[in-house]
């Protein structure tokens, strides 16, 4: 496995990455091992000051951070931009609410005072973070702030092709005051990830990915017996009602399965729509996708990016001529640039139920179209897959949007738009979309000590 930067809009190499030797991975363990052992015992201000100065220099630097996003994920300017400043915020809500999140919490037990028994949280070590490519700095920010903040260490093994990305998260947190070893980077090979996860220093493993790798990493932590979260792939449903602003779903139908290029876990994949619309939303989605903008990713009236590599591009590519072949119709909305990793927006109408099809995740801006009878065919149709990650609901009628929420067999559900997230909202799923909640008190908590201390 090579770590390299290759630009997904010119295909050229820019730079390469030496993978972690042994012997480095080692001395890696033990200086953060050693910096855990001084983080644990600092202030939470102390720790928070850490996670503030960060926020300030992401601020302030918030360009240079997005570009090389576009550089080596092919991610637009905009979007570049907005993932910078939603790592800002996550930053500063720890900042702001670790000391509520971990302060000591009395417990009711019989034969002792209101006040003689208490559970606190303690930190417990390295947390080695497997993190994906798709949102280079947010996928990170999202474990290593709580996790700094309540005085774990984090170690980061980020995607092979974002190997600057990944650096610029060690320099953050090293920019801001953290001591080293507080916060790694490691250019890791496949073959010393059991390694890492073995050792004695390493307390939990966070990792966002494809199922393939969910089931790899969980069965390592298993097998030593570490805490894991998981955060996997996702097929959220796209639920349009009778009821429903047709032109209000179409637009945010196009936003939510084009935007990064359709590389998004939680973003809108099925599109289930009753009958009574079908034909309207079909027609209003083609007019809307037909406004995109496919180039330069640097450029800013680029709206569709290239895929992230070219490993990518063939991947999609096998998953649509698979579909097709199932006896399915696709239906291209734009035409894209020779030049790059780009595939066109499509819209796949005409799959038969049960197919393969039905079950398989596309990581890019093609969008699964499915004629449901009515609202009860729609959550059916909805529930009628192995992933459990998010999900939409378009209605005019918000607290029936409510009630069909509780039906869906997913994680997190909006209602009339395509998906949504903050440093306060609890994000996971279930099936097949994996397990693990971050960016919430239980996220914080997730690789603590939760001791029970008693008075008397």
């Amino acid at each position: 496995m090579a770590y390299a930067t290759v630009n997904p809009y010119t295909g050229e190499t820019l730079k390469t990455f030496p993978t972690a030797t042994r012997e480095e991975v080692d001395a890696a363990l033990e200086t953060a091992h050693a910096a855990f052992g001084v983080w644990k015992n600092e202030p939470i201000e102390e720790r928070t000051f850490v996670l503030d100065k960060a926020a300030s220099i992401l601020e302030a630097e918030r360009n240079e951070y997005a570009e090389m996003l576009t550089t080596e994920m092919g991610k637009i300017m905009s979007e570049a931009q907005a993932e910078v400043s939603v790592c800002v915020a996550i930053l500063r809500y720890y900042v702001e609410h670790t000391k509520d999140l971990l302060r000591p919490r009395m417990l009711l037990t019989q034969g002792f005072g209101e006040t003689d028994v208490h559970l606190v949280n303690d930190p417990t070590g390295i947390i080695f973070a497997v993190e994906p490519w798709n949102f280079p700095y947010y996928q990170v920010i999202r474990v290593a702030a709580p996790q700094l903040a309540a005085g774990n260490v984090v170690m980061l093994k980020h995607a092979s092709n974002v190997p600057q990305c990944a650096a610029l998260m060690e320099r953050l947190f090293r920019e801001a005051g953290a001591p080293e070893g507080v916060f790694t980077n490691l250019y890791l090979p496949h073959d010393l990830t059991e390694h890492v996860i073995a050792s004695p220093y390493v307390r939990g493993v966070a990792l966002t990915g494809s199922e393939k790798a969910g089931a790899i990493i969980a069965s390592l932590a298993g097998k030593h017996l570490k805490k894991s979260t998981l955060e996997l792939g996702g097929m959220d449903a796209f639920i349009v009602l009778e009821d429903a602003d047709v032109q209000l779903a179409a637009e945010w139908a196009v936003r939510g399965r084009n935007r990064n290029a359709g590389q998004v876990c939680v973003s809108s994949k099925r599109f289930i729509v009753v009958d009574a619309v079908y034909d309207e939303f079909v027609r209003r989605y083609r007019a809307e996708a037909a406004k995109l903008v496919p180039g330069d990713p640097a450029d800013p009236k680029t709206t569709l990016a290239p895929l992230s590599s070219a490993t990518a591009k063939r991947q999609v590519e096998r998953q649509v001529a698979d579909i097709v072949a199932q006896g399915a119709k696709i239906e291209y909305l734009v035409d894209v640039p020779e030049e790059g990793n780009f595939f066109p927006s499509a819209l796949i109408t005409d799959i038969p139920e049960g197919s393969d099809a039905t079950r398989t995740e596309i990581f890019g801006p093609v969008a699964q179209l499915y004629r449901a009878k009515d609202e009860a065919d729609a959550i059916r149709i909805a529930n009628d897959c192995p992933y459990g990650l998010g999900g939409s609901v378009f209605t005019s009628d918000i607290h029936h949007a409510q009630e069909i929420a509780r039906q869906l067999d997913t994680g997190m559900v909006t209602i009339n738009r395509a998906s949504a997230s903050g440093p306060d909202i609890p994000f996971g799923g279930v099936k097949n979309s994996g397990y693990g909640h971050e960016l919430i008190d239980l996220g914080l908590k997730e690789f603590l000590n939760q001791k029970v201390v008693i008075n008397g």
